[in-house]
């Protein structure tokens, strides 16, 4: 007859196969997002396997100290800033998650690709966060509100526990019909691994065939890949924390959103978050002729050649402030 095992024998044995469990499902999630949920009981804390590629773009970005300086590989660096914030501020914020304008399918596709390179997830992910921020702003129920929980919660710490992990299927019922776009959710560090590794070979060939560039692979990768991606994310991020604190308040919104210049300038126009929680489905942030908005001035051009249209104005009466 076999012994008898205490229920505090039995949870003692089997907590550290729960923990090695959670410590390779947060390891297989860095490729494959559906590989296996995360436990509920630890949903709101910091899953630190899971963001250790996040701490790495960190960390390499130290290389340049090592790798010296190219104005090539800074040019470099400064286009995919700009590239990419451009496919986050216009694809993933105003069209993704505010269906502020309305474009192809094939357009669709190739922006969400590139807002995917900004290392920022998918536009799956992306969109049903930020329709829950709208529904819920500076509420308890706001995952990433500076009122709530402070400056570095906000600007960075919510988005690296399980529960900021997840995609609510039920606020992107719009999106989730196409399945390209769940794949490139499913798998989204298959572009910024492609965006790296290209970089690192034309690094290596230009430093062969173009000496005179002064770069080489490594300098491409940290400098294109590394310190671009991360001065993006940042930048990004700060209309989370940021911009909820600091900047004027035109409107009288629910919510503690800021207008603020600077903020505009580094995000293409997304500094205007008072304006844009006034009236979060206009394509348009920057609401008076000053208010500069490089996002929406680049999707006039689009909707020039056709591939975007039927952009969606501020309606006169609401650009009215009652807060000045």
């Amino acid at each position: 007859m076999l012994p008898e095992v205490s229920p505090a024998h039995v949870s003692a044995a089997a907590r550290p196969r729960s923990r090695a469990a959670r410590a390779l499902a947060s390891f297989l999630r860095w490729f494959d997002n559906d590989a296996g949920s995360a436990d509920s009981a630890q949903a709101q804390r910091i899953d630190w396997i899971r963001v250790l590629p996040f701490i790495g773009m960190h960390v390499m970005c130290i290389g340049v100290v090592f790798v010296g300086f190219s104005w090539f590989a800074f040019w470099v660096a400064l286009a995919l800033y700009v590239v990419r914030m451009f496919a986050i501020t216009g694809f993933y914020h105003r069209y993704f998650s505010h269906k502020a304008f309305r474009t192809s399918r094939v357009a669709q596709f190739v922006f969400a690709v590139l807002g995917a390179a900004s290392v920022q997830r998918g536009p799956l992910w992306w969109a049903a966060h930020h329709r829950h921020h709208h529904l819920h702003a500076d509420t308890e129920h706001d995952p990433h509100s500076p009122v709530q929980r402070g400056f570095l919660w906000s600007h960075m710490g919510w988005f690296l526990t399980p529960a900021g992990f997840r995609t609510d299927p039920t606020r992107i019922k719009d999106l989730v019909r196409y399945p390209e776009l769940r794949l490139l959710d499913r798998f989204d560090l298959l572009v910024p691994v492609a965006l790296a590794t290209a970089l690192f070979f034309v690094g290596g060939w230009l430093e062969d065939s173009a000496p005179g560039l002064g770069t080489n692979a490594t300098q491409l990768l940290v400098w294109g890949f590394f310190v671009s991606t991360v001065v993006l994310f940042h930048a990004t991020v700060t209309i989370n924390s940021l911009a909820h604190q600091f900047g004027s308040r035109r409107f009288e919104t629910r919510d503690d959103s800021r207008n603020n210049l600077l903020l505009a300038l580094l995000t293409f126009g997304e500094g205007w978050h008072n304006n844009h929680h006034h009236y979060p489905g206009s394509a348009r942030q920057g609401f008076r002729w000053w208010e500069i908005d490089l996002t929406y001035y680049v999707l006039r051009l689009l909707a020039l050649v056709g591939i975007v249209w039927d952009l969606k104005p501020v309606p006169t009466q609401l650009k009215r402030g009652v807060a000045g």
